[in-house]
């Protein structure tokens, strides 16, 4: 359950920390944490629209890495404050491709 809990506020720190320091010429979304069990590392799983921007998005995220680790620190009270990295999130991706796949095929 602790494991539940860090998961889902780090996941609605990482939202609020992407929503400030967005240049919102990018739909960012985060759509998931893959916490490490011992709570050492997460990689933040986020989408991007248009997806010919993740790369760029990506390189931006990552060079605020140090920055969000502070947000987290002064906005969470964990034993254990994790690493940080990000990633687009390839499930959602394929998700998306199938849902436009689906939808080009019914009409």
């Amino acid at each position: 359950m602790k494991q539940h809990r860090a998961e889902s506020l780090l996941k609605d720190l990482a939202a609020d920390f992407v929503e400030r320091h967005s240049n919102r010429t990018s739909l960012v979304t985060v759509t998931g944490i893959d916490l490490a069990p011992d709570m050492k590392h997460a990689t933040i799983l986020i989408s991007v629209m248009p997806e010919s921007s993740s790369e760029t998005v990506i390189d931006f995220i990552n060079r605020w890495k140090q920055e969000f680790r502070e947000y987290v620190k002064s906005h969470a009270r964990m034993r254990v404050l994790p690493s940080f990295d990000f990633a687009i999130d390839k499930g959602e991706l394929n998700r998306q491709r199938i849902d436009l796949l689906m939808r080009e095929k019914g009409g």
